[in-house]
């Protein structure tokens, strides 16, 4: 039988307020009551930072969002995370980054009407790799996408998307993006987002 895991949960409007460490606790200060406010943590750090932080810092996002923050091995500082989210297989698409410490929108592109995750993973970080040789920086640039970073790594976008007048336009970034690779093949480098250790990436939509 499997072990349920533990979780923790964080009440910031309901009968009595805090951090309750089963659900069966929590749920009698908020079932029934008017907005309730509350979320659930994996981690007690997670609840207690979140408690602090105020239910809007984590209305609608993940609940490891930030988890890197108390992590014992730390991603690099400064960085640049990106992240793509599509609403089915093809699109729409919308692709963005941000720099990793303050959560801070650097960039956001889309939607695009026809696109994968994919494309847009990887368009995502070549838009942060030429935001960085803009300004001259060599920050690394965090992704969660396997397949993107490859795509990256070889210099070239191996997608299947078919190509058509809705998917015309972003066959054209695509083509820039491999041109812009080949012009500068020393970019920073880009790394893999450790999910399992650091919780969601900072540029995640908030599709979970």
């Amino acid at each position: 039988m499997a072990r349920e895991r533990k979780r923790f949960y964080v009440v910031w409007k309901g009968r009595k307020t805090g951090i309750f460490s089963s659900w069966e606790a929590a749920r009698k200060q908020v079932a029934g009551f008017p907005n309730a406010r509350y979320k659930g943590f994996a981690r007690r750090e997670e609840a207690e930072r979140a408690w602090k932080a105020g239910y809007g810092t984590h209305a609608g996002k993940p609940a490891s969002l930030g988890r890197w923050r108390t992590a014992q091995r730390k991603p690099l500082l400064p960085s640049v995370a990106v992240d793509a989210a599509a609403s089915n297989a093809h699109g729409p698409m919308r692709y963005r980054g941000v720099l990793v410490e303050s959560e801070e929108e650097i960039f956001r592109q889309g939607p695009f009407a026809v696109g994968t995750v994919n494309i847009g993973e990887f368009l995502a970080i070549v838009h942060a790799l030429a935001w960085l040789h803009q300004r001259n920086l060599d920050w690394p640039v965090y992704s969660d996408s396997r397949v993107a970073r490859g795509w990256v790594e070889k210099g070239h976008c191996r997608t299947r998307l078919p190509r058509t007048v809705e998917s015309e336009a972003l066959f054209d970034l695509i083509a820039r993006a491999e041109a812009w690779l080949a012009e500068h093949p020393d970019h920073p480098p880009v790394l893999k987002w450790d999910t399992r250790q650091w919780g969601e990436i900072p540029a995640d939509f908030n599709r979970k």
